[in-house]
């Protein structure tokens, strides 16, 4: 699950719920085409038989049945549209200000609120074992799948299959192929009942087979971790287990809109750059009433939408989110939207909103651009994060211009 600050890129098995319908695959007319398309389906149907064979003896190796494996992997076809969609997910992108309409919406408030008090004493016995607020958890389970409406009807065996045998990232997908044979070898699912998203995240809050055998909870006590069906019990629970496993503090902020003053060092944004409380109240930030800053450890100053965006002061409980998804803008919608289903304020400053996001070919061409003007940014790729924001910024000083190091098409058209 991996996002890039800070735009989002539309990328596999996260906030699902978040999109709109996937159109199915452009059919070819007439019927050479169709006939063209069937024979391709056919032939890397065949392929991937041939791969399952080798994958069989590794499966085994790594103490998965042949029961098991019978069940799951026989009669298997590769499937075309799964592949279609993890090539091309870097096309699309969303500004963070167009992600948090979405994902903080009146409608996703409001479904949140009833969905607490629809599950409100499972939501607080989970808060009372693993210490993570049930605002949070909630949350990720709207963004996730709009509070269990939209878990994902893709069979999720196959698309792992067809993803390890596709080769692009095949160790990751047969390594998640290897732990969904497992979690089907503890009995907990079935074959048929194992769906979820095209790439394999699974459930009311899109677990990924790994995150499932390390995390996953039977908090109900049936005997099953469940995270599949209706019920929606065990997957929050899990989603609590997973962020408490990596460090969670109840009753920390995960951040807060912040006011700087004239004159700030827009050089010291960055979740690189991490200082006490004291020293960012010293310089001047506060809170957006103009309150004193609350002290839950060392914090940083975020500027997702750059100096003429809201500004944020995120404390340690914002990377425990970034576990679950690493875009800025899914841990800053994760929080906010935890913070409105408590009765809290919205967002109160405004977006750049005449900027638009730059596409694939436009973010490949400013790291380009950035290296060959000597301010590299370690790779390209097209992914903005941490290596080419510090770039970013660096051209921006180096220019005279305000260093937020926000990737735009004004930074773009300034370089050579």
């Amino acid at each position: 699950m991996q996002f890039f600050h800070p735009v989002i890129a539309w990328c596999f098995g996260t906030a699902a719920a978040l999109a709109a319908p996937v159109d199915q695959p452009a059919r070819f007319i007439g019927k050479t085409g169709a006939v063209m398309v069937q024979e391709t389906v056919a032939a890397d149907t065949q392929g991937l038989q041939r791969w399952l064979a080798g994958f069989r003896t590794r499966a085994a190796a790594a103490g998965i049945s042949d029961a098991v494996m019978d069940q799951a992997l026989r009669g298997l076809s590769y499937d075309a549209d799964v592949v279609r969609r993890d090539r091309n997910q870097s096309e699309f992108t969303k500004t963070i200000w167009d992600y948090l309409d979405t994902a903080t919406s009146d409608a996703r408030v409001e479904n949140g609120k009833a969905a607490l008090a629809k599950h409100r004493r499972v939501l607080q016995a989970i808060e009372d074992r693993y210490g993570v607020e049930k605002e949070i958890v909630a949350a990720i389970w709207g963004l996730e799948s709009a509070y269990g409406t939209f878990r994902g009807s893709v069979p999720t065996i196959q698309s792992l299959a067809t993803l390890a045998y596709d080769g692009r990232r095949a160790a990751f997908f047969e390594g998640e192929l290897l732990a969904a044979l497992k979690i089907l070898q503890s009995g907990d699912t079935t074959a048929p009942r194992m769906q979820g998203s095209w790439a394999g995240a699974m459930g009311h809050t899109q677990f990924m087979p790994s995150s499932y055998l390390a995390y996953a909870v039977d908090f109900d006590g049936d005997g099953k971790r469940n995270i599949w069906e209706d019920d929606p019990t065990d997957a929050l629970a899990s989603t609590a287990s997973y962020l408490a496993g990596f460090g969670w503090t109840k009753g920390a902020l995960w951040g807060m809109e912040i006011t700087l003053p004239q004159g700030f060092d827009y050089d010291q944004t960055s979740e690189r750059v991490k200082k006490p409380v004291a020293d960012w109240q010293a310089m001047g930030v506060r809170r957006v009433d103009g309150g004193d800053l609350p002290d839950h450890g060392t914090a940083s100053v975020l500027l997702p939408g750059g100096a003429r965006g809201a500004a944020f002061l995120i404390y340690s409980n914002f990377q425990v989110i970034e576990r679950y998804n690493t875009a800025d803008a899914y841990v800053i919608a994760v929080g906010h939207l935890a913070d409105l289903l408590k009765g809290g304020p919205r967002i109160a400053s405004d977006w750049p909103r005449d900027l638009r996001a730059l596409t694939l070919d436009e973010r490949l061409d400013l790291q380009t651009r950035l290296t060959r003007a000597g301010f590299d940014t370690k790779g390209v790729d097209g992914k903005m994060g941490p290596n080419t924001i510090a770039a970013v910024k660096a051209f921006q000083r180096a220019s005279g211009l305000v260093p937020d190091g926000y990737p735009s098409l004004e930074i773009l058209q300034k370089l050579p």
